[in-house]
């Protein structure tokens, strides 16, 4: 056979070798399609059975996403540090700075002055606080600190903290700097807005909290079915005595006890007394009618055993 014969057949033999592979990868293609739809309509053991001997591609594939992960850095919070500092930089001075509050300021904050507060000047104050800390960057924190005194007055500090990569350490990297406080936030309106008037229910409301306070009979016998509450204990007051009740639900202000299952949620006013006083007390509750009575299902305000209602 001459060489340009043998070339010729070569050239044509390629186009046809790769139809070959190209058939014989559909043909795979559709097997597997067949096989899989064979093991779907043999039922989910026959499917869990394919899925497990299946290559992992697509799993791996996905394991190879990194997980958001939360660092300690930005989950640590240097409020209790900048409290505990502006306590002790408030009550200290640079004319004692071996007292064990200056000391304590100044390993808290090397870099930092010590006040100097004349001899007449207001005492330290009563309490320290923490309230807000907003995180500035990397490591960087601001913190506001509120301390009230004696008298009733509030002063707010700003500190700036530094905080290590590992969340761990603080240091209060700049001198505090006095800050007008929070502002008051807006309040939305009540969801009670259904006046409960003098009844079943407010009295309900009534015996279950003084039980609740006062150990004054079993709390269990106002409880609904299925829900665990213990009453406070000691009992802190004498006597209880509700002053309004508002409900979410019309239901609630209804003459007579609805149908069993009704659930109606109430914000209850009440007065506690005992022998240094009178005190005013608010408690949300959630009722549930039976039996042509009402029985508290939840206590929002506290905290139920066993999630409350089951």
């Amino acid at each position: 056979m001459s060489p340009g014969k043998q070339a010729s057949q070569s050239e044509a033999a390629a186009p046809m070798a790769a139809g070959a592979r190209l058939e014989a990868t559909r043909r795979r293609v559709r097997l597997s399609r067949v096989a899989v739809w064979t093991v779907i309509a043999a039922g989910p053991v026959a499917l869990c059975v394919a899925v497990a001997s299946t290559p992992t591609t697509v799993a791996a594939a996905t394991a190879a996403k990194p997980a958001a992960v939360r660092t300690a850095a930005a989950a640590a919070d240097p409020g209790g540090y900048a409290q505990v500092f502006v306590g002790a930089w408030l009550r200290s001075s640079a004319d004692d700075a071996t007292s064990a509050q200056a000391r304590l300021a100044q390993s808290m904050a090397p870099d930092v002055d010590l006040p100097d507060p004349a001899a007449d000047a207001q005492s330290a104050p009563q309490s320290v606080t923490s309230v807000r800390s907003a995180q500035r960057a990397d490591g960087a924190w601001a913190v506001t600190v509120a301390a009230q005194y004696a008298g009733g007055s509030v002063r707010y500090f700003a500190v700036p903290v530094a905080a290590d990569s590992a969340g761990s350490s603080f240091t209060v990297t700049g001198t505090p700097g006095v800050v007008a406080g929070p502002a008051r936030a807006e309040v939305p309106k009540s969801s009670y807005a259904v006046t409960v008037p003098e009844g079943d229910l407010s009295s309900a409301v009534g015996q279950f909290l003084a039980a609740y306070l006062t150990g004054a009979g079993e709390v269990d016998r106002y409880l609904a079915p299925g829900v665990k509450l213990s009453a406070v204990s000691p009992a802190p007051y004498s006597a209880v005595a509700v002053q309004q009740v508002s409900a979410v639900e019309e239901a609630a202000a209804a003459e007579q006890v609805p149908a069993d299952d009704t659930k109606v949620r109430v914000f209850a006013s009440v007065e506690a007394r005992d022998a240094t006083g009178r005190w005013p007390l608010a408690y949300e509750l959630t009722l549930k009618a039976r039996s042509g009575r009402w029985e508290v299902a939840a206590l929002e305000s506290g905290t139920a055993q066993d999630g409350g209602v089951r």
